[in-house]
């Protein structure tokens, strides 16, 4: 989840796509111009762990665009594939 929050920050759609499951994987990921995400927190995990196959992360990141300011909440799902986390969908909270 921290890769990809730090992806989302740089603005790294190359690595955003390498990370998401091939089954939800959209085309192309369009970030929006002049957001930028300032911080992110970890509420919840479940399992995720080195011996699990799927985890769930509940997060929430915080940004800015302007003088803008908000929040995004999701309860993200990952699957394990081979020694990858790859992210496969998640609920907005």
């Amino acid at each position: 989840m921290r890769s990809r929050y730090t992806a989302f920050s740089l603005g790294d759609t190359a690595y955003l796509r390498a990370s998401w499951h091939g089954s939800t994987r959209p085309p192309v990921v369009d970030l929006e111009p002049g957001l930028r995400w300032r911080r992110l927190l970890i509420i919840d995990r479940v399992a995720g762990g080195p011996f699990d196959r799927e985890g769930v992360v509940e997060f929430e990141a915080f940004w800015q665009q302007g003088d803008e300011r908000g929040s995004l909440r999701e309860r993200s799902r990952f699957v394990r594939e081979g020694r990858r986390w790859l992210y496969l969908d998640g609920e907005v909270q």
